[in-house]
């Protein structure tokens, strides 16, 4: 006799949701969180209008600069509480994994268009040739083990 138990389709409430799947529903829920309690100018625009939610960075960025006082809360704008920063903290890695995603492709375009170690090294403020190099190897391990 089946039951569910025997359903692998995740039907079963005693088996753990997949990783990647509950990571990606908490970072979208906490971009709908910021998005909605604080998003200003043409990001509450287009929340307004579309129902677009913040890109990472600047979810992130929002939250952050509230905190700091770098950036002054709209008219009727709460106030930042726990669920905030718990929100731009889930972020984090993905901000971070998209940063690393850019930083690999432009040392790999750099290097596709003929500039030297040394060259790259001083775009990136380091002092040798192998530590951009090294960045490079670590920046494209990291990229593709997400």
């Amino acid at each position: 006799m089946a039951s569910h138990l025997d359903d692998p389709g995740g039907t079963d409430p005693f088996t753990p949701p997949a990783p990647d799947t509950a990571r990606r529903e908490r970072e979208y829920t906490a971009l709908f969180h910021i998005t909605r309690r604080h998003a200003a100018g043409e990001a509450r625009r287009r929340w307004e209008e579309d129902s677009m939610v913040m890109e990472p960075f600047d979810a992130v960025r929002r939250i952050h600069d509230l905190a700091a006082g770098a950036a002054a809360p709209e008219p009727g704008e709460p106030e930042l509480d726990h669920t905030d920063f718990h929100a731009a903290l889930t972020l984090a890695p993905r901000m971070r994994a998209e940063l690393d995603a850019l930083e690999s492709g432009l040392l790999t375009m750099a290097r596709g268009r003929d500039m030297t170690w040394q060259e790259i090294a001083f775009g990136l403020g380091l002092n040798t040739p192998q530590a951009a190099r090294q960045r490079h190897d670590r920046l494209t391990g990291r990229v593709a083990a997400e």
